[in-house]
C-alpha cells in the first residue's frame, strides 16, 4: 500500500489559507502548469542528478564516447549541480562549432576538449550515443496512476462549487517521458502535441489549433518517442512494432542550447518555445496563472522566459511555484525580493508559503512540493 505524506500542517491557518489561493486561482480563465522531471519521478523515472550518473556509467557509449563526455564533464569542475542536459548541451554546441568551421572550409576543425582534438563525427557520434543512453534508461515500463489523478483532477474537478471553466490547458513539458500524454489519453481528455497521425505520426504544429481540444502539449525539451529521418529536421513519431531502419539510430533529445536551432520555420523547438513565450502571455484583458511543479529553475533559458513574461505581462500573468527548497532561493528569492513581480509570484515551499509581503514560515516540512501531493491539494485532499 502507498504511504501517503502528512498534509494535516495545511488544514489550518495560515497554510489553509495559501491553499485556498490556490484553488481560487485555478478558476483563472487561462492556466498552464510547467512540468519538470520531479513531477515523474513517482511514476520510476529518476531525477536529473540520477539521469546524470546512469548515463555516465552506461555501456552504451562506446571508449570514445565516455571519453569525450568525461572530458566535457571535467568543463564543469566546480560548476554547482552540473548534469546531463549541461554536458550534452556543452557538447551540441561544440559540434556547432565543428560544423560552422567546416562549413566555411576552415583549416582548424576539429575541436579541443580536456587537452585532446576531436572531429565533428567524433562529436556527434558522442552526441547520438548519449541520446541513446538517456532513452536506455528513460524507456521503461511507468506507473503514471498519480499523472491520470492529476489530470482527471484538472479537466474533471471533483470539488463541489470548485468547478473550473472549460478553456484549453496548456502543459509545458521538460521531461522526455511520455507520461503527461498517456494519462491524458487515459483519461479520454482530447490534446495536442504537434505529431498529427497516430502511433506513428508527423510533426504537424497546426494541431495545437483543432477545434474541440482540451488540452495543449508542448515537449520543450523533446519526447522520448520523436524520432528524425535523414534531412527532415521534424520530428515523427514510429510505432516500436515498425522496423525502419531511418528511425533505428537517431532520437531527438535537444533541449535549449544557444547554437541549437537550425532554420526557425524547420525547427520544431524553436516553435515550440513560440507558442510557450505566448502562453505565458495572455492578452490584454485576461489573467493567466502558471503553475510549476517538479522544476528546480535550474534551467536558464526557462528562467529567462518566465521573468521575461512576468514582466511584461503588465499584472495579467500569475505564477504558482512549488519548491522543495526551505525559502525562496535563487530566482524564487529575486522575484521575491521584487516589487515589480513579488505581487505575480506565489512561493509555496517547503518550510513556509511566501507572496508579496506575506512570509508565512513552518517549522516542519509541508511537502505541499511533492506533484503526488499538488495532486491530492487539486482532489481536495489534506
Amino acid at each position: 500500500m502507498t504511504a501517503f505524506d502528512d498534509l494535516s500542517a495545511l488544514r489550518a491557518k495560515p497554510f489553509s489559507d495559501a491553499v485556498t489561493k490556490f484553488e481560487d486561482l485555478l478558476v483563472q480563465e487561462g492556466r498552464a502548469f510547467l512540468i519538470g522531471a520531479g513531477c515523474s519521478k513517482c511514476a520510476g523515472l529518476p531525477l536529473t542528478a540520477e539521469l546524470t550518473a546512469q548515463v555516465l556509467g552506461s555501456e552504451t557509449l562506446d571508449a570514445k564516447g565516455k571519453e569525450i563526455l568525461t572530458a566535457v564533464k571535467t568543463v564543469f569542475t566546480g560548476a554547482a549541480a552540473a548534469n546531463i542536459e549541461d554536458y550534452l548541451s556543452e557538447l551540441i554546441d561544440s559540434l556547432a562549432i565543428a560544423d560552422r568551421r567546416a562549413d566555411r572550409g576552415a583549416t582548424q576543425g576539429t575541436i579541443a576538449l580536456d587537452g585532446k582534438k576531436y572531429t565533428a563525427a567524433d562529436l556527434r557520434s558522442a552526441a547520438d550515443q548519449i541520446k541513446l543512453a538517456i532513452r536506455g534508461v528513460i524507456e521503461k515500463k511507468l506507473t503514471i496512476d498519480t499523472h491520470r489523478d492529476f489530470v482527471a483532477a484538472l479537466h474533471r474537478p471533483v470539488r463541489v462549487g470548485k468547478s473550473i471553466p472549460g478553456q484549453i490547458i496548456d502543459y509545458l513539458v521538460l521531461n522526455y517521458d511520455t507520461a503527461i500524454e498517456d494519462a491524458l489519453a487515459l483519461e479520454r481528455v482530447s490534446y495536442a502535441d504537434g505529431i498529427d497521425g497516430g502511433v506513428t505520426g508527423w510533426w504537424n504544429p497546426a494541431t495545437f489549433d483543432r477545434d474541440g481540444l482540451v488540452a495543449r502539449v508542448l515537449k520543450l525539451h523533446g519526447s522520448i518517442d520523436w524520432c528524425e529521418f535523414p534531412n527532415d529536421p521534424l520530428p515523427r513519431r514510429v510505432s516500436s512494432s515498425l522496423d525502419v531502419q531511418s528511425a533505428t539510430d537517431r532520437r531527438i533529445l535537444i533541449w535549449p542550447a544557444t547554437t541549437k536551432y537550425r532554420e526557425t520555420q524547420l525547427d520544431p523547438y524553436a516553435q515550440l518555445a513560440d507558442r510557450a513565450r505566448r502562453v505565458m502571455r495572455p492578452s490584454r484583458g485576461s489573467q493567466r496563472v502558471l503553475v510549476i511543479c517538479g522544476y528546480s529553475f535550474g534551467d536558464a533559458h526557462i528562467n529567462i522566459e518566465i521573468d521575461r513574461a512576468l514582466r511584461e505581462s503588465e499584472g495579467d500573468l500569475t505564477v504558482v511555484a512549488f519548491t522543495h527548497m526551505d525559502i525562496p532561493d535563487g530566482i524564487l528569492m529575486r522575484w521575491n525580493d521584487d516589487s515589480a513581480v513579488r505581487g505575480q509570484v506565489l512561493i509555496f515551499a517547503n518550510r513556509g508559503f511566501f507572496h508579496g509581503d506575506v512570509a508565512e514560515k513552518s517549522t516542519r516540512d509541508l511537502l505541499w512540493w511533492k506533484f503526488e501531493n499538488v495532486t491530492r491539494l487539486l482532489r481536495g485532499e489534506r
